[in-house]
């Protein structure tokens, strides 16, 4: 495949319409996370999950959370009213599987490198559906015990669209189990950080919080 057939095919999934949303995305994610994953995490892990009248009746919010471990993704979308969207860095979309399963989850196409216009007008797109941009400021997986390596990324898409941000805390993803109760997982939702010009606030606001639901130390950035 071309360089220019991979951007083409980048640019095609980084733009979402409302559109895109619809009922059978909403229920392919549905039934892969409210049932296939919920099953996992109710009867190996004893998932356990607060504070989920914090989570507004709108979709003009981001959800950013702490990130763990792989489950992490799939558990936020599993004890979400709304649909959850993620963005993926554009190089899996060249992947055929890959593609077709981002796609139907909702997924879609991200520079890493830098805030596109795209990724803005696919985030404001969400706000007029049952979906909600879901996101880990962290950017990659920690270790538990530290929030620590916060990205300002997600505070400056929430200036920009407009958006509050819903903290969600999560401890008990890192550790792997299989066998049935020998896990515990616990969410805690936190309260909607309000819009502001200020994005260290917000971010400052986010590492806060989620110290607050996890119990792990705060680290701000030095920058």
């Amino acid at each position: 495949m071309s360089i220019e057939t991979k951007k083409t095919q980048a640019n095609k999934y980084s733009l979402r319409e409302p559109g895109f949303y619809n009922i059978w995305r909403r229920i392919f994610l549905f039934l892969v996370t409210h049932i296939g994953y919920m099953v996992r995490f109710k009867l190996v892990y004893r998932l356990e999950v607060q504070g989920k009248e914090n989570i507004p009746k709108t979709s003009d919010f981001i959800v950013a959370a702490n990130h763990l471990s792989t489950l992490d993704p799939p558990l936020i979308c599993a004890i979400m009213p709304q649909g959850v969207a993620y963005m993926a860095k554009k190089e899996l979309f060249n992947n055929i599987f890959l593609r077709w399963w981002l796609d139907w989850l909702g997924a879609f196409a991200v520079d890493r490198e830098k805030l596109g216009v795209s990724t803005i007008k696919t985030v404001k797109a969400l706000k007029s559906t049952n979906w909600v941009l879901g996101i880990f400021p962290q950017g990659t997986r920690q270790e538990a015990g530290e929030v620590s390596n916060i990205t300002k990324g997600f505070a400056s898409l929430a200036k920009t669209t407009k958006c509050g941000i819903l903290p969600i805390g999560i401890t008990g993803t890192q550790e792997v189990h299989r066998w049935p109760f020998t896990g515990k997982i616990i969410v805690r939702i936190g309260k909607v950080i309000p819009c502001s010009n200020d994005v260290n606030e917000m971010v400052d606001k986010w590492g806060k919080s989620i110290e607050e639901l996890t119990g792990f130390k705060y680290i701000p950035s030095k920058e």
